[in-house]
């Protein structure tokens, strides 16, 4: 069965606003949000695991979670078929004393940035080898969201920001989101370069001095 990545029908600001007044309870798992997000689809799912890396508010503990459910979305854009999405990862519950405040700040983020999203290099957002090109890249920042680094400044946010646009660029057909979004994953691999390259560097530096 293909994927099936669906179009917003209404502006992103709106399609929070919706989810936000439909959550109920202290807690939610991802499942139930995936159910709340419906026909709007798995890139408004992947837009909104990424807010919390984005936003001077955070759900603490998720990226691991949240970068394998955007993985294995990526995944299923590469080979055209719908996600596996394990009932371990979405019966993940998420508190949402630290959801909405973050669904609050994306509405927000949301109204700021539709003003600039429009169809445009369309050859770079439509077509097979676009979507498993794309769905590569998307996976491959979800890796990098994996890695349990929240200690480090901007480990998360970088893969963060390179995901969110991707998924802006696929679900609104926006080439120049699409090229922000590689650009962003390129920034995210010379920074995680840099960070091991600091590490070895301190840890032969320990070396010398011990001996």
């Amino acid at each position: 069965m293909s994927t099936q990545f669906s179009d917003t029908e209404v502006s992103l600001g709106t399609a929070l606003r919706q989810i936000i007044d439909s959550i109920e309870g202290e807690q939610i798992t991802l499942r139930d949000l995936l159910s709340l997000i419906g026909e709007q689809g798995l890139l408004l799912f992947c837009i909104v695991l990424t807010l919390p890396f984005m936003l001077p508010v955070s759900i603490p503990g998720v990226s691991t979670v949240f970068g394998l459910v955007i993985i294995l979305i990526g995944v299923s854009l590469v080979l055209n078929r719908l996600p596996w999405l394990p009932a371990r990862l979405m019966d993940r519950s998420i508190s949402n004393e630290h959801l909405i405040p973050t669904l609050e700040k994306g509405v927000q983020l949301f109204q700021r940035m539709e003003r600039w999203m429009k169809p445009r290099l369309i050859k770079v957002t439509t077509g097979a080898f676009a979507n498993r090109l794309n769905g590569l890249a998307l996976t491959a920042a979800g890796v990098l969201l994996l890695f349990p680094l929240s200690f480090v400044p901007f480990s998360n946010t970088l893969p963060a920001v390179a995901i969110l646009l991707f998924a802006l660029g696929m679900l609104q057909r926006d080439g120049y989101f699409i090229i922000g979004g590689y650009v962003a994953l390129l920034a995210t691999v010379i920074y995680f370069v840099g960070l091991a390259l600091l590490v070895i560097l301190g840890g032969q530096s320990l070396f010398h001095l011990n001996f």
